[in-house]
């Protein structure tokens, strides 16, 4: 972390995460990017990581009482509640598994790497965007009762978004749509999944990055942390609303237009 930015770049780092985490652009590739062309350095890409968990914490606060609902039907032995907490278990399984085996290779080569995030921002844009406009029957429109088989190819899809500038969001979504969900259900079960993924990275950095962490950084996580939570507040409580309205081809476009714009700004000055 450069010293000379003070908080001013956490503070905006932080406000990309909250606006792009739920999103399908891909927080992450955002965040590595704007973090190239400002100059910010993170010893292990740890800020980038560590700051996700104040979005995630907007799920928490914005589905509190739904959460409670869940947990106390789930002590109350009620299987809808246990068929929906083994479905967020499924589809959390394979990227946690594949997050680890491949952690040092993804923080270290893939993340370090601006032109494979550009790359992935544009072609997941194209994808998003033709599935988008797919005639879909949807069969799956409760996430309640999504098959245990449904969550689990989901979980699959989610694998690809360890790759920076997919999107776990984007990559969740499409495998969704195209395995038969409706758009609003399947940017709602995004949210779900986000909770046990997010913090096990979250808590899995932290450990293996915790000698990397000096005041200094620690400072710029604790705003990048509370920005990203506030941003996220607005992002979560008026997305599923919006999404319903205009499906998934404004984030498309979005998507090609940064990677195009990255890849420009690295040919001109990279």
């Amino acid at each position: 972390m450069n010293a000379d930015q003070g908080l001013f770049v956490p503070l905006i780092l932080g406000i990309i995460e909250g606006l792009t985490e739920f999103i399908p652009v891909s927080s992450t590739g955002h965040l590595l990017l704007a973090g190239y062309f400002l100059g910010f350095d993170s010893p292990g890409r740890t800020f980038e990581v560590l700051i996700q968990l104040g979005a995630i914490l907007a799920i928490v606060v914005i589905y509190f009482q739904r959460l409670v609902l869940i947990a106390r039907d789930a002590l109350a032995g009620k299987p809808g509640a246990w068929r929906f907490i083994l479905g967020v278990v499924l589809a959390s399984f394979p990227a946690a598994i594949v997050g680890v085996l491949a952690h040092d290779f993804i923080k270290s080569v893939i993340y370090e790497t601006p032109v494979v995030i550009c790359v992935m921002l544009i072609l997941g844009g194209v994808i998003l965007l033709y599935v988008d406009q797919l005639k879909l029957t949807p069969k799956h429109t409760d996430i309640y009762n999504y098959p245990p088989l449904l969550c689990l190819g989901i979980g699959l899809f989610q694998v690809l978004a360890l790759v920076p500038g997919v999107s776990r969001s984007g990559a969740t979504i499409v495998g969704s749509l195209l395995m038969g969900t409706d758009k609003r259900s399947a940017a709602e079960f995004t949210f779900f999944i986000a909770l046990p993924i997010m913090t096990g990275a979250f808590g899995y950095d932290l450990w293996k990055n915790r000698d990397l962490i000096t005041t200094e950084l620690g400072l710029g996580i604790v705003v990048g942390f509370v920005s990203a939570f506030i941003v996220a507040v607005f992002v979560v409580r008026y997305l599923l609303d919006f999404i319903s309205r205009h499906g998934f081809a404004p984030f498309a476009y979005w998507r090609i237009f940064v990677g195009a714009v990255g890849l420009w700004a690295l040919l001109l000055f990279g």
